[in-house]
């Protein structure tokens, strides 16, 4: 039994009948999530395309089982692809197929995810990710309902029910030119955004009893209890990691309490995870000071009349949050809040990858960088347009906060 410790704390409602998919659990309790299941419910048996937004370890995929769960194909399979862990090599081949001897390597034919789903539900994790070539690919797909594998003229009828999800804001990534428009109306039938948790904490202590419960059963441990400190420490951290940051501390704190009690001190939040603002670790005076100084270089650029500012602000943003994830793209991506193919199209464009900017192009804009060895020995790229420039000369920390 999962038990809170005295002085005793009155637990919302719990709808016991919500199911729980991979020791995760679709608890809706809050009015605001509570309207939002209403929706999904009206909507799931139907075979409209679903489109679930929100941000990274909201539930996206939960919500997707759940659909398919209400849905006609819910005899069917239920496929689940991540578009972001998909190499831009491979990533046609897989959604669509190939015939044998369509590229090097292609020793056997092989169907695709979509033609893997036939009859139940493909789940598009991170759509947003996908590039333009396969968008349009995907498109044509949804329209015809078919599919023909690379390197194949024969079209193949697929019956699947799509269900795609994204972080990415699409709006704003059409504006940019990097999301179909065409495909971004084909996908938002029937569009549900899933609030962050910060935004329904009523599912907070819900979510905590079911964690509690699987982990405590798992562990061979009968019962659990939470302080009331606990309780208020839960309820007053933002959650910026959502449900998925929520799971994690409970099962922690279910593995290291001591007497099967939970303390605020085994609720260890990850500092990776901490809320996203532009200086998290300083004190509010340090935090102005250093809007300050920013707003003043700034300011200094504007009164020279520096030519390409925005540019050369955005390519240093870029590259400091690409050297501060040790050049990880995703983790880069996610860090400044843009889709991947967005960040690749940057640095392909800086010459720090090799990318889809013309070669010739490239050479140009790399004609003057130059090599050198920082203080740790390693060698980096000064870029000609960035080396003379006053946010180059900036504490790095002013451009990535803190890092």
């Amino acid at each position: 039994m999962i038990a809170l410790e005295s002085p005793p704390m009155e637990p919302p409602s719990y709808d016991h009948h919500t199911i729980t998919i991979r020791a995760k659990s679709l608890v809706f309790e809050d009015p605001l999530s509570r309207a939002l299941l209403s929706d999904i419910r009206r909507f799931a048996p139907s075979n409209a395309i679903v489109l679930i937004t929100g941000e990274t370890g909201t539930g996206k995929e939960i919500v997707a089982r759940y659909v398919h769960e209400l849905s006609r194909q819910s005899n069917g399979p239920f496929v689940a692809v991540n578009c972001g862990s998909l190499s831009d090599t491979l990533i046609d081949s897989e959604l669509f197929g190939h015939e044998k001897g369509s590229f090097t390597g292609a020793l056997t034919s092989k169907a695709g995810w979509f033609e893997a789903a036939q009859g139940g539900t493909l789940f598009l994790d991170e759509v947003g990710d996908l590039p333009l070539n396969v968008q349009v690919k995907l498109l044509r797909v949804l329209q015809e309902r078919e599919v023909v594998r690379l390197g194949s003229r024969q079209a193949r009828p697929i019956n699947v029910r799509l269900v795609a999800a994204t972080n990415v804001e699409l709006e704003q990534a059409v504006r940019a030119g990097q999301f179909r428009e065409d495909l971004f109306f084909r996908l938002n039938v029937a569009a549900f955004k899933l609030p962050a948790l910060r935004e329904r904490p009523r599912d907070i202590l819900p979510l905590t009893e079911h964690f509690l419960g699987v982990y405590a059963e798992r562990a061979g441990l009968p019962e659990i209890s939470l302080t009331s400190s606990a309780v208020q420490s839960l309820l007053d951290h933002p959650w910026p990691g959502n449900v998925r940051e929520l799971e994690n501390v409970i099962q922690r704190a279910v593995l290291t309490c001591q007497h099967g009690r939970i303390e605020p001190q085994d609720l260890r939040f990850s500092a990776s995870t901490a809320p996203k603002s532009m200086f998290p670790t300083l004190a509010p005076a340090l935090q102005q000071e250093k809007v300050d100084t920013l707003e003043h270089v700034l300011i200094e650029e504007f009164q020279h009349g520096a030519p390409d500012i925005y540019s050369r602000v955005e390519s240093t943003l870029i590259l400091s949050a690409y050297q501060f994830c040790h050049n990880n793209q995703i983790q880069t991506a996610q860090l400044l809040g843009i889709s991947r193919n967005v960040l690749r199209a940057r640095l392909a464009k800086l010459g720090v990858i090799a990318g889809r900017a013309p070669s010739a192009q490239r050479e140009e804009e790399n004609a003057g960088d130059s090599e050198r060895l920082d203080e740790s020995g390693e060698l980096v790229t000064a870029h000609s347009d960035l080396a003379n420039s006053p946010f180059q000369r900036m504490p790095r920390s002013l451009l990535c906060g803190g890092c």
